[in-house]
């Protein structure tokens, strides 16, 4: 191939790759090579998770791709009829959804479904809609409807019960209500009013999430049951030290003492082999996530953009700390995934799908400047 054929080629390619912004694509690829390599050790008894979370990467690419196309006024219009949509399927769950595992989570369309994930975006993007169109008068009320709109979702998935979607549902709602102006005195008020809840929140929490908040006061009360993850996950991360032992020299992950090692537990298995240093640069990676995103929100040409930003750069942070901190013993065990890092397709699929909107947001405040 000659030089100006080459030229040439490469000019049709790149209209393809302009969608992405570089230094939030970069930072991914840093995230997602770290999370291969810690599942091919994580599932080196397992064949195929290296294959299978390959196709997976491949289809979040996908959906980041054709998000990062979509202009952030077409995700406005598609905000209330997303967050119907999402709503009628928790409904359709409670009725007549699968029960596995004593959890009533999936529907059967033809295909397993998850409608609960479809939560994760559809929320922002309704709640930064409904203060878009509010801009300039937000008062108390506009607050209290939000309120409303976010408890739905949040009081199917908690029926079903799925407390860990459920509290990141519930972020992403919090933080679109955070960034559009709820007042210091509002949340304190709010905090308040959650704390003297807590007695009748108890009272309504499942058995088995009772029995997560206890194992994490105490761990050792059930060391071979309840509490077995927490202690040997934390076993994990002590053993690993200042240096870790070494890819693929983990002896809890490899000898089956961690559980869930290629998906929530993920964690532990890097810590223990990549040790302090090894978690000093995954979370400067996080890190730098989280501060493009926010420097996307901050730079986004409207409201709506700046809510929606800020809301899915927050989520990141809370998949991330929310895992570490139950895989580290300092929250119950909720199932949250570590973002970009653990074996999953719908979580990841969730993930790409918020990246493309950060990108889109991104690349169509350069289209409206230039």
């Amino acid at each position: 191939m000659h030089f100006t054929e080459r030229r040439s080629v490469l000019a049709s390619v790149k209209p393809y790759f302009q969608v992405f912004d570089g230094p939030l694509a970069l930072i991914l690829f840093f995230l997602l090579c770290v999370g291969l390599v810690t599942v091919y050790s994580a599932g080196i008894d397992f064949p195929g998770r290296v294959e299978g979370q390959l196709r997976n990467i491949l289809v979040a690419f996908m959906i980041m791709w054709v998000a990062a196309i979509i202009p952030p006024q077409t995700l406005m219009r598609c905000a209330v009829p997303l967050y119907t949509f999402g709503v009628a399927l928790l409904v359709a769950v409670a009725v007549f959804g699968l029960i596995k595992k004593g959890a009533r989570r999936w529907l059967d369309l033809g295909v397993i479904i998850q409608p609960s994930e479809v939560m994760k975006i559809a929320m922002p993007l309704m709640l930064a809609w409904f203060f878009q169109k509010r801009e300039g008068s937000i008062r108390w009320p506009e607050f209290l409807i939000a309120g409303v709109l976010l408890a739905i979702p949040v009081g199917l998935i908690m029926r079903q019960p799925d407390l860990g979607t459920a509290v990141l549902v519930l972020a992403a709602g919090f933080y679109v209500i955070f960034l559009a102006g709820l007042s210091w005195k509002m949340l304190v008020g709010l905090a308040v009013a959650g704390g003297a809840c807590l007695p009748v929140a108890w009272s309504m929490l499942h058995g088995y999430q009772r029995e997560r908040v206890m194992t994490l006061i105490d761990p050792t009360t059930d060391p071979l049951g309840k509490g077995f993850h927490i202690i040997q996950s934390t076993i994990a991360i002590g053993s690993g030290g200042i240096t870790g032992k070494g890819w693929l020299q983990g002896t809890q992950a490899h000898l089956e003492f961690i559980p869930e090692r290629t998906t929530d537990f993920i964690f532990a298995v890097y810590a223990e082999e990549f040790g302090l240093i090894g978690n000093i640069i995954l979370m400067l990676l996080y890190l730098l996530l989280i501060t493009r995103g926010l420097l996307i929100a901050a730079n986004a040409p409207t409201f709506f953009t700046r809510l929606l930003a800020g809301s899915i750069t927050l989520i990141f942070f809370t998949y991330a700390f929310v895992n570490m901190g139950m895989v580290s013993g300092i929250l119950p065990v909720v199932g949250v995934p570590l973002p970009f890092m653990s074996y999953g397709g719908t979580a990841l699929a969730t993930l790409g799908l918020g990246s493309g909107i950060l990108m889109s947001i991104q690349r169509h405040r350069k289209l409206i400047q230039s």
